[in-house]
């Protein structure tokens, strides 16, 4: 039987590294790609890196607790550029749309769109617009690139990290999946858990001082296959293992209580205003203190720590004082949340 495509080479875990390696990369390889950063970073000159990053959104329900696809797919890109150090600056959008859409979806979306923008002082510059026959496409699906500049002092890798750095989350995690999951419906129970759906631009660039940049190692943010699926491909690149301490991970009652009742691992779960960041001991606490004198990092936290392994793993370790190896995702717990 011939190989088919799976949902699950779209879900950000194992699958997704697979298909990666198997077709992308076996046809597309070159020193640019192979680093498989969420943005590219390109030398133009010698005082000058542009970051180049694109994705592509599908989420369903497109309207959900705490943002909507518009929402999202900027707010993706922009975090996306700043993984790499990035200073946004341009957006492209492109729209596939379902026949017979409401006008009044689209407003709303581009609203949600504009409002970021603007409060970013970023600007969409190109874009293109297509329509599909009713029922070839699940109402709106946005594809986004983004453009950024990056300062010739910043180079965030995974062969920066090392043994006795220390890993930190920006706040409490797994609340844009567990948001979408429950817009969806169909639990007989409400919750008031919204999506951490935000542009991470004002908290992230804090922390971009000149004093501070030359111990900031990695950042990621950890959408699809969570917080696990970040840290098993840090273990994977820079052949170093990862301890994380449970009770350390930030993460709200509702959200925990959520994922316990329905069977779902946090750590897997997609977030969509954290960002994960690899810094050195020497100024973590530093870095926490700035993190949380920001709306969005107010629970900031340092989780873990990098450890020298004869094999690269990622541990966790329990509430109970015990010990259990996070492997990576085989496929997305809930398909199609961004």
């Amino acid at each position: 039987m011939k190989e088919k495509i799976l949902l699950s080479y779209g879900s950000g875990g194992k699958r997704t590294l697979e298909f990666i390696n198997n077709f992308v990369l076996k046809y597309f390889s070159n020193e640019v790609l192979n680093q498989l950063l969420d943005s590219a970073v390109v030398k133009i000159s010698d005082e000058t890196k542009l970051a180049f990053t694109v994705d592509s959104y599908t989420v369903s329900p497109i309207f959900f607790p705490g943002g909507d696809i518009g929402k999202l797919s900027i707010c993706g890109t922009i975090n996306d550029l700043l993984c790499v150090g990035a200073h946004p600056l341009f957006i492209s959008l492109s729209l596939i749309i379902e026949e017979g859409l409401e006008v009044e979806v689209i407003e709303k979306i581009f609203s949600s769109i504009k409002e970021i923008a603007y409060s970013e002082n970023i600007k969409i510059v190109t874009g293109d617009t297509k329509v599909v026959q009713k029922g070839m496409c699940d109402k709106i699906f946005i594809t986004t690139a983004g453009i950024g500049i990056v300062d010739n002092n910043i180079d965030l890798n995974y062969d920066k990290i090392k043994p006795g750095d220390v890993v930190i989350i920006t706040g409490s995690i797994a609340e844009h999946g567990c948001a979408v999951l429950l817009a969806r419906g169909g639990y007989g129970f409400k919750s008031d858990i919204q999506s951490d759906c935000a542009s991470l631009k004002g908290l992230i660039e804090a922390i971009l001082k000149p004093e501070i940049v030359p111990y900031i190692k990695f950042m990621r943010d950890p959408t699809r296959g969570g917080i696990s699926a970040v840290l098993n491909e840090i273990v994977n690149k820079s052949n170093v293992s990862i301890e994380i301490e449970e009770e350390k991970i930030p993460i709200k009652d509702n959200v925990k209580y959520f994922c316990e009742l329905l069977g779902f691992d946090p750590l897997n779960i997609a977030n969509e205003g954290k960002m994960l960041i690899i810094v050195s001991s020497s100024i973590a606490e530093e870095v926490i203190k700035i993190l949380k004198q920001h709306h969005l990092g107010k629970d900031a936290a340092i989780i873990g720590r990098i450890i020298k392994d004869d094999e690269p793993k990622v541990i966790l370790k329990t509430l109970f004082g015990t010990k259990r190896i996070v492997e990576l995702p085989i496929a997305e717990e809930l398909p199609r949340i961004c």
